[in-house]
């Protein structure tokens, strides 16, 4: 039986507008990102081309990931609806993210999705975008990231200035981007460490250390931030003194995530923080 979406895409075997159903992607590229964190990132292409037509993602959203015996987990979609292939930053932590890391190219992860909030792009339009981002956290940051700064839309928006902090220098991931982003005349990129490894020479310090140091102004500036919920909670606060408005401040709240249409919940792995 066929199944009809908005697109016009037919899917025979698969029903493509059934938001429980997996579909198969295959993994065709592993980036160690951490050997520390046992952090990588999987990039993956679908199975059928009614998959690729159909899945159409926002900067911001998650998906569900699984590995047939072994379950399901949310995943942040860390590569930019600009780019061909969907890719995932995943850190080993439990059951279905340890089964993930066991994979290699050329094995198939079911997706569903996708699901979630998106960052705001359209209403950011005009305005200078700061991102503030610690470890893991600038994974989901990514993904609008390299969307503003597509050639497709970087003129849409003015000042771009990005704040990453890590554990240690092992700790900070896409390591190659992180370069290309520092070596771009568009944009202002600060790092920093809680501490110091061997030769590297950057900045010290904590994610709120370093953005009370840097005093980015609040004019005309949307403010997103995603990291562990204690640095969330102290960039918030930094950044209320500093003149930001709650309208203008954007965070993820990932301890909530579920799959998005209340499926069991089962993958909530937490309760909210309070943020001030």
């Amino acid at each position: 039986m066929n199944t009809m979406v908005e697109d016009g895409v037919q899917q025979g075997q698969f029903e493509v507008a059934n938001p429980y159903y997996p579909w198969p992607a295959r993994i065709v590229k592993v980036t160690v990102e951490s050997e520390i964190r046992d952090t990588r990132t999987y990039e993956l292409e679908w199975l059928g081309r009614e998959h690729a037509a159909c899945f159409k993602h926002h900067p911001g959203q998650f998906a569900e990931l699984s590995i047939l015996g072994f379950g399901e987990a949310p995943i942040s979609i860390t590569s930019s609806p600009t780019q061909p292939n969907l890719q995932f930053c995943i850190k080993r932590m439990g059951v279905v993210t340890t089964a993930i890391h066991h994979r290699k190219v050329g094995d198939i992860i079911g997706v569903r999705g996708p699901y979630g909030n998106c960052f705001p792009v359209e209403e950011m339009e005009g305005k200078n975008i700061l991102f503030v981002a610690g470890g893991i956290g600038l994974a989901p940051l990514r993904s609008v990231i390299n969307y503003l700064l597509d050639p497709s839309n970087r003129d849409r928006y003015r000042n771009i200035t990005i704040l990453y902090g890590a554990r240690t220098p092992g700790d900070l991931l896409f390591k190659y981007e992180l370069k290309s982003w520092t070596e771009r005349p568009d944009v202002e990129y600060y790092e920093t460490v809680d501490r110091t490894v061997g030769d590297y020479s950057g900045r010290v310090g904590f994610v709120p250390a370093l953005l009370k140091e840097l005093a980015p102004s609040p004019v005309e500036t949307i403010a997103l931030t995603c990291g562990p919920p204690i640095m969330i909670k102290f960039v918030m606060q930094e950044l209320m003194r500093l003149g930001f408005h709650p309208e203008q401040m954007i965070t993820t709240l990932e301890n909530r995530m579920k799959c998005g249409i209340g499926k069991c919940g089962r993958c909530n792995i937490g309760t909210p923080i309070c943020l001030h």
